[in-house]
């Protein structure tokens, strides 16, 4: 994993094996660094990218048929959409989501006549031809070339039977499954006054601007701004960034963001026992999600505090059901209604870590589990790499025998043993400041009726007494917005960086702070950066 100079504080020989880091350590070379660009990624669009352009271009009542499962290794969609080949079935499952598209949208007079916007008096007419440019536009996020349009009009004409409509019909079909509509073909231009990097043009520029900020291709403005110029350099980046965050989409956009990079989509499906559970209702789950969303939401685009704070703030937001989760006071909060809280100053909550969502989507159904909460601070939180056990190794806990014991007591048997210990060494210590929270998230004073609870633990030899201590150290931990920093770009880029693009994250990350963590700068910082708007050149084979 590359990223950051400086490496994080290495806490014990013992765990050297379990260690990742923010950035790779000096490789002692003694080169200067440089900004050297990764070759360009070329995604295919996620599932949601797709479907959003298209309510786009044709509404949200149009169908919706299935498409292949996406992916999201090192957590994000983007960056399985680029490492991952279409199956055949794949590429089949496209045909028929454009043919049941165009099927729906010019079946009905009324709707075929406000997409086209007038009516072919013949095949390949002047109404076709100006349509199939306009609409090109917006499906390729760039002009036609003379002879793609000329192709897809050729294509009207041809397959205009019964009429001028199937024709066009058919042509619209055909752009729908189109590599350039499919793909980011994002290749740029030689930059000469960069050698070695590749400047991306106004009209790529625009489709990264869109896909980052609105996950959705670019509307008319936005390539209007393309082909005016206006996002070959940084000042119109910005201006375009601005008005894209100023827009609800903007919102859905970094929803979909965090919801990735806080995993957020472990909660669907999670239930436990009413009758061990009994705070735990039936929707509960939907509502600590939904708790997550508008905490980010308040961070990011409300209040456009420190974005570091969603794991150290007393604020958040509750409906009825998280608020006798959590036995705090909410007037007006019912099922469906979710109002602001402070959470009490002394009580045990604090943070993104002590909410309904992060302590049940990493437990087990009945016992928690303070290697997976650790994992998670140590992998989503402070971007450190946990290796997946050795092979062979049985990671489920031994049922106890004898005395009761708490789930610590039980772990100690893979702390003892040598192939589990370096790396349950490294995650269980924070996993265990959650102790007092069961698997539904409902604070607890002892385990399975008198024994006591022991919540103690550290963060890198760091002693901590529970959670809330916890949120305090990441409130100023350095490493918490620079995870933020790698996150974002990893997601941007739809790749893993490289080791040649360490200045640049160094560059975001100092800049992130310089703008006291707001979110929206950070966003504005990245568009408009080199390593947003150049590529590096493809290498030889």
């Amino acid at each position: 994993m590359l990223g950051f100079s400086a490496a994080i504080a290495v806490f014990g020989a013992s765990v050297t094996a379990c260690v990742g880091v923010i950035g790779d350590a000096d490789d002692g070379t003694g080169e200067a660094e440089s900004l050297v660009l990764a070759a360009p990624a070329l995604p295919r669009l996620t599932a949601e990218q797709y479907r959003n352009t298209l309510f786009d271009l044709f509404g949200p009542s149009m169908p919706k048929a299935p498409l292949e499962d996406d992916t999201k290794p090192f957590l994000f969609y983007n960056i399985g959409a680029s490492s991952t080949t279409l199956s055949e079935f794949g590429v089949q499952q496209y045909e028929e989501s454009a043919d049941a598209i165009t099927r729906y949208a010019f079946a009905d007079p009324a709707r075929r006549a406000a997409l086209v916007g007038c009516e072919p008096a013949a095949p390949g007419d002047a109404c076709v031809e100006g349509f199939l440019r306009r609409f090109g536009r917006r499906v390729l996020r760039r002009p036609l070339t003379s002879d793609e349009l000329g192709r897809w009009v050729t294509v009207s004409q041809t397959l205009a039977d019964p009429s001028a409509w199937e024709g066009l019909r058919l042509a619209v079909s055909g752009l729908l499954q189109s590599p350039f509509f499919l793909y980011r073909v994002e290749v740029g231009v030689a930059d000469e006054a960069s050698p070695g990097r590749r400047k991306l043009t106004g009209y790529e520029m625009a489709t990264r601007l869109a896909f980052l900020l609105w996950n959705q291709a670019p509307d008319d403005a936005l390539l209007d701004a393309a082909e005016k110029g206006e996002l070959d350099e940084p000042e119109g980046v910005a201006v375009a960034a601005e008005r894209l965050l100023d827009d609800p989409k903007a919102r859905a956009a970094m929803q979909t963001f965090f919801r990735q990079y806080l995993d957020l989509g472990r909660i669907d499906g999670i239930q436990r026992d009413p009758a061990a559970y009994p705070y735990f209702t039936p929707t509960i789950a939907d509502a600590m999600r939904r708790e997550v969303e508008l905490l980010v939401d308040d961070v990011v685009f409300e209040s456009r505090g420190d974005a570091r704070s969603i794991f150290s703030t007393r604020k958040t937001f509750v409906n009825a059901d998280l608020a006798a989760l959590y036995g705090v006071d909410a007037p007006g909060a019912t099922p469906s209604t979710f109002v602001p809280v402070e959470l009490p100053a002394d009580g045990p909550r604090a943070g993104l870590l002590t909410l309904g969502a992060f302590l049940t989507m990493n437990a087990h159904e009945t016992r928690t589990s303070p290697t997976a909460r650790g994992k998670y601070v140590r992998e989503r939180v402070l971007c450190l790499e946990v290796p997946a056990p050795p092979p062979g190794v049985d990671t489920t806990l031994d049922p106890p025998m004898g005395d009761p014991k708490t789930v610590r007591e039980q772990m100690e048997a893979h702390r003892n043993n040598p192939a589990c210990a370096a790396c349950h060494q490294f995650m269980d210590p924070p996993g265990f400041l959650f102790e007092h929270f069961d698997s539904s998230g409902y604070y607890r004073t002892v385990f399975e009726g008198d024994l006591p609870i022991d919540s103690s633990g550290d963060l890198d030899g760091k002693p901590l007494a529970n959670a809330r201590e916890l949120a305090a150290v990441l409130e100023t931990e350095p490493r918490v917005g620079r995870c933020m920093v790698q996150q974002l770009y990893r997601h941007a880029q739809g790749r893993v960086e490289t080791k040649g693009e360490r200045l640049a994250l160094e560059d975001l990350a100092s800049r992130f702070e310089s703008a006291s963590f707001d979110f929206r700068t950070l966003l504005i910082e990245l568009v408009t950066h080199d390593a947003f708007r150049h590529i590096g050149e493809e290498e030889s084979p």
